[in-house]
Order: C-alpha cells, then sequence, then structure tokens
C-alpha cells in the first residue's frame, strides 16, 4: 500500500507541474499581457514601461520559474484591478466555492443513489425508464438554464428563497441544485450498472435463498459493494463542480472564486486568473489522487494490479 501512495503522489506531482506549465503558458499565449493590461490605445511607451514593470520583456522561461518560485513561498502577487494580495483575495473567496461544491456533490448522490438503486431492481420497466429519462433530462438540460428556471420559480414566482448574494444557506439551495442536478445523471448510470451487475452475483442469490429480508440484500450487500467506483467519480466530479461553478456563481452572484475568476477574466487581472486555474487544477489533481487511495483501500486488487 505504501508503494502504491508513493507511485502515485509521484505521479501527481508530475501532473501538477505539467498543468502550472500549461496554465502559465496559456494566459500569456493568448495575447500580450502588457498590452491587455495598458488598455486599447495606449502608447508605445506606456506598454514598454508596464512591460517593464511586471518584468514581461524578459524570457518566458525565465518569467515561469520566478512565477513558480514565489507561489512555492507564498507570494501570489498583488492584483492589478483590486490593488491588494492575490492569496488574501482568494482566500477569502475560497471558502464560497467550496461549500458550493460539497452542497451541489451531496444534491447529486442524494438524487443519483435512490435512482441509480431503483432503475436497477426494476431494471427494463417503466420506473428504469422514468429514471433513465430524469438523467438524460439532467445531462441535456444547461446548467446556466436550469439556473434560470430554479430562479424564475423559487425566488420570484413563489418567494421561497432569495435571488442572489451569499451570507445565508439560503443562498446555497438553487446553487447547488443547478450544478447538483447536472453531474447527478453520471452518478446515476453508474450507480445502475454496478447495481445490475451485482444483484447477478452468487453471493446475492443466495442472501436471498436464506430469506434475508429485501432491503438488507439491496442496501448492505449489494449497494455497498456497487458504490465503490463512486467514490472515484465523487473525486473527479467534485473538482470539476469547484471549477465549473464560474457560470453558476456568476448568475446567483455568490461571492465565491467562480465570480472572481469572471471578474478578473473582464479585467484583465492576470495574476488572479493564474493563481485561480492553477489553485482549481492542484485541487482536482489532489481530488483524483485520493480517490486513487481511497479505492485501493477499499479494494486490495487495485494496489494489487
Amino acid at each position: 500500500m505504501l508503494m502504491y501512495m508513493l507511485k502515485r503522489i509521484g505521479l501527481a506531482l508530475l501532473v501538477a507541474l505539467t498543468v502550472s506549465i500549461i496554465a502559465y503558458l496559456l494566459l500569456h499565449l493568448s495575447g500580450d499581457p502588457a498590452i491587455a493590461l495598458a488598455g486599447e490605445g495606449a502608447r508605445q511607451a506606456d506598454i514598454e514601461m508596464i512591460r517593464k514593470a511586471y518584468g514581461l520583456d524578459r524570457p518566458i522561461a525565465v518569467q515561469y520559474a520566478d512565477w513558480l518560485w514565489n507561489l512555492l513561498n507564498g507570494n501570489f502577487g498583488t492584483s492589478v484591478y483590486f490593488k491588494t494580495d492575490v492569496g488574501a483575495l482568494i482566500l477569502d473567496k475560497i471558502g464560497t466555492t467550496l461549500m458550493l461544491g460539497v452542497c451541489a456533490l451531496g444534491v447529486a448522490l442524494a438524487v443519483s443513489i435512490p435512482l441509480g438503486v431503483l432503475a436497477a431492481i426494476y431494471k427494463n420497466s417503466w420506473i428504469d425508464r422514468l429514471c433513465l429519462a430524469i438523467a438524460v433530462l439532467g445531462q441535456a438540460l444547461p446548467n446556466f438554464f436550469f439556473a434560470l428556471l430554479l430562479i424564475m420559480l423559487l425566488s420570484i414566482s413563489w418567494r421561497l428563497l432569495p435571488v442572489s448574494g451569499s451570507g445565508t444557506w439560503q443562498h446555497l439551495v438553487m446553487p447547488s441544485i443547478a450544478l447538483g442536478y447536472y453531474v447527478a445523471p453520471a452518478f446515476m448510470r453508474l450507480i445502475r450498472a454496478g447495481m445490475i451487475e451485482v444483484l447477478g452475483a452468487d453471493y446475492i442469490r443466495t442472501a436471498r435463498a436464506k430469506g434475508l429480508p429485501v432491503r438488507s440484500v439491496v442496501f448492505k450487500h449489494a449497494l455497498r459493494n456497487a458504490i465503490v467506483p463512486v467514490v472515484a467519480l465523487a473525486a473527479v466530479q467534485l473538482g470539476y463542480l469547484l471549477g465549473g461553478s464560474v457560470v453558476i456563481e456568476t448568475i446567483f452572484a455568490l461571492d465565491g472564486l467562480g465570480y472572481l475568476a469572471y471578474q478578473s477574466i473582464t479585467f484583465k487581472d492576470y495574476p488572479v486568473m493564474q493563481t485561480i486555474v492553477l489553485l482549481l487544477s492542484v485541487i482536482y489533481v489532489l481530488l483524483t489522487l485520493a480517490s486513487d487511495i481511497a479505492n485501493a483501500w477499499l479494494d486490495p486488487r487495485i494496489r494489487v494490479s
């Protein structure tokens, strides 16, 4: 188990380093940062002054090495638009995004597990088709459109929840539903396929032959084994939820990383953009690493292979 963990950690560090290089290069390849910071109609002298002030006149490899070294030492730079330390700015926003991601994942699991179990138990019946239809609808419906429907229904028509803002748990309800329902179909299909496979296993037939209650057979024996692949998918989907919260946070005006990313793109705030992209990518890598280790602990066949 220790050797498996060390190999996965080494691979995760290599992936994180590669992601940092790509994140840095993409923002620079999208255009000249000095021209973007100077604004339209800026004089060449002003552009050159900004290029020298931010160190953009140096080779790209030197700029990246200096940026990475500063990050490793806790220096995230200064925001061009907000005129404050990037690290403090992100630290102030990340709590909202993490809470939104966890709540959305909870909504996805709360919807997908019952639907997946029902679809597997009543395979090829109208219940199975109804569950699959709900899953297809969630996958096909864009989350921003679903978010607008929730606003019209729960805020404008019924006045149950606030339209936008953050600060209370009510502000997280609609964003969590909008994000969670979009990723729920992937969980539902995985649980359905796993349950169908497990319910046909010999030990399940033996449990039924012994006269065990249906609830015990389904939830204690079948679901416990079918849920193992969901651990890996949950980690991946949580990373997606954190990175994909930009649109939802913008629609609901949540004061999180997603909305901050939207603002940094709008105002061409390169230090904030680079740090957010790298941070979300590293979180995604760490979640994938955690899922690999958890799966290896749950299923010894993985670490043996």
